[in-house]
């Protein structure tokens, strides 16, 4: 598949390439071939295909936030239908990509209402792009420490200040448990949080 390479990137962590003029078939056949790899991603957008592997940090932070989330949900009888991380494809947008966690409200649908993404590295591919041609309803980024929140508005992504979907969630509160090293402890504290404020 004689590809340009747009952009290397490796460090510790982690590792991206990304490639310029993948057909929707030659995706969807590396996707097959490649499979569900543990700590693979890749994004297809419009031809251009990266690949990414996730490190444990990466991992890591992305578990919790879920066990956090699902808490939450738990604790407040909210309908929370967990998605994990499959591959969302629509060819007729040339999109796809696997969220690192994504969440159904309500109900299971065909694309998730709501999609997690840890930002370990930058670089690559915009994923909000990517989300939005998928019709995902919220992205939240978790990046140095803090979530930033995307809602889709009359087909584009605006900043949120919280999220609509989970109203009366308290974000800088959730943030201040995603600690992946004492994660048990996290998780029990968060949810005895959640018990005191009803």
């Amino acid at each position: 598949m004689g590809r340009d390479l747009l952009e290397p990137v490796s460090d510790a962590s982690e590792q991206r390439i990304v490639l310029a003029g993948v057909s929707w078939k030659e995706y969807e056949i590396l996707g097959a071939t490649l499979g569900h790899r543990p700590g693979l991603r890749m994004i297809y957008l419009e031809g251009v295909l990266e690949i990414i592997t996730t490190s444990r940090e990466h991992e890591a932070l992305k578990k919790i936030i879920a066990r956090l989330l699902e808490v939450y949900a738990l604790q407040r009888d909210i309908p929370l239908f967990s998605c994990g991380s499959p591959t969302y494809r629509r060819e007729a947008a040339a999109r796809g990509l696997e969220p690192d966690e994504s969440y159904c409200l309500g109900q299971r649908r065909e694309f998730p209402d709501l999609a997690i993404e840890v930002v370990i590295t930058s670089g690559g591919i915009d994923k909000l792009e990517v989300y939005r041609g998928l019709g995902v309803q919220e992205v939240w980024f978790w990046q140095e420490g803090r979530f930033s929140l995307h809602g889709l508005e009359q087909g584009r992504y605006v900043t949120l200040s919280g999220s609509r979907l989970l109203a009366d969630l308290d974000l800088a509160m959730l943030a201040r448990f995603v600690n992946p090293d004492n994660e048990p402890r996290a998780v029990k504290a968060f949810r005895d949080t959640l018990r005191e404020v009803r």
